[in-house]
């Protein structure tokens, strides 16, 4: 597709929901060869999350949840990669200490699973973890706070294995502001040290969360490629989670890569559906390119067993959120952080299902679902 989103498209998009709702649980089996890479997502089954006592802090991770049923889930997605977060994002604990902390847990969960977990270094480890018939774990942060006041900082983080570095979560932090610090104040002084940083260690420079300024400012600092692994278009639904025409077309112009989220800041309602996600894809294809637009669906493969229980956990969650700063507009307690009828392991394939319905060409499914990433990685961490 070329050009503006028309009403033509419009209505061919939305007559997708009777496409999704008749495809059968296989859909997509044929893509099953696909490099599948999520840009930002999750790995653990959050069914098991509902068994226990919730904590006061929304984002203390602990000990991941990952079990059978989750590494089974994400096998069968077809999956090759995902970018988890880790390290600190918001909260009570000290940031510094409690990333380190968390890198630990982390690499204590992939040498729990050999067989089927593996730790990403470089882009050449993608296609090898899937040769070898395991999900490429890529450790990235949502949050630089942990950076202190020593850029330098960055360097201990990248000896560790994070590939990836968010400037800012929803809040302002001593980098720049996040999307919803009212200010939308620029990269900060020390913000630009830390982007500099992080391009001199070949570590990703992720703008998700940050507020318009401080994503232009940083996509003009960067001497290398830079991202913004889960957003939804702004012109599509106007919440300060998604990003602007101006924000998607400099990243991609500076030879970056834009993922589209499964998130409710989709729609205006909060409930969006696959068209919708398809929309944004669309969009962002219209403004940045075919080259770099893929998917980071800020979720995991495993879907919610019982959803009347989760209501009362995601309302904990979201009010949670909400008294610490961390909570963005357009996300409620009746708003779920995913999208319904593109949720456990066959989302990928019945996404790619719907791209193909509404015309696109293989190759071009194939660089959205995990090519695009691919080749931003490897010109960003080397092959």
């Amino acid at each position: 597709m070329t050009g503006r989103t028309t009403r033509r498209d419009m209505l061919a998009i939305a007559g997708l929901g009777a496409v999704a709702a008749s495809l059968p649980a296989h859909a997509g089996e044929r893509q099953k060869d696909m490099l599948i890479i999520n840009a930002l997502g999750g790995l653990e089954n959050p069914n098991i999350a509902l068994t226990k006592p919730q904590s006061d802090n929304p984002v203390d991770m602990g000990v991941p949840d990952i079990d059978a049923r989750a590494l089974g889930d994400a096998h069968k997605s077809g999956m090759s990669a995902v970018n988890v977060t880790l390290g600190y994002v918001g909260g009570p604990d000290e940031p510094f200490e409690y990333s380190v902390r968390t890198i630990g847990v982390w690499d204590e969960v992939l040498r729990a699973h050999p067989n089927d977990l593996m730790k990403i270094h470089t882009a050449a480890d993608i296609p090898r973890a899937r040769s070898e018939n395991k999900i490429g774990i890529i450790y990235g942060f949502q949050n630089a706070a942990m950076m202190g006041t020593d850029a330098t900082r960055v360097d201990i983080f990248a000896s560790l294995g994070v590939r990836v570095i968010q400037l800012t979560y929803n809040p302002a932090n001593q980098l720049g502001d996040g999307s919803m610090a009212p200010q939308n104040r620029g990269l900060t002084a020390f913000g630009r040290d830390v982007v500099a940083r992080l391009n001199q260690q070949r570590v990703m420079v992720d703008l998700s969360h940050s507020g318009q300024n401080t994503c232009l400012d940083a996509a003009r600092a960067s001497k290398a490629p830079i991202s913004i692994n889960h957003t939804g278009c702004r012109a599509l639904c106007d919440l300060p989670r998604n990003k602007t025409d101006e924000e998607l077309r400099l990243v991609a112009s500076k030879g970056g890569f834009v993922g589209i989220y499964f998130m409710p800041f989709l729609k205006a309602d909060g409930h969006p559906h696959a068209e919708d996600v398809v929309a944004h894809i669309e969009h962002a294809l219209n403004v940045c390119g075919e080259d770099h637009v893929g998917i980071g669906t800020d979720g995991g493969t495993s879907q919610i067993d019982d959803m009347q229980a989760y209501g009362a956990y995601l309302a904990k969650q979201v009010a949670d959120r909400a008294k610490q700063g961390l909570g963005a507009s357009g996300e409620r307690a009746d708003t779920y952080p995913f999208v319904i009828d593109l949720r456990g392991p066959e989302q990928f394939h019945k996404l790619a299902a719907l791209l193909k319905a509404r015309g696109h060409s293989q190759a071009r499914i194939e660089k959205i679902m995990g090519l695009n990433f691919l080749r931003f990685a490897s010109d960003v961490w080397g092959s």
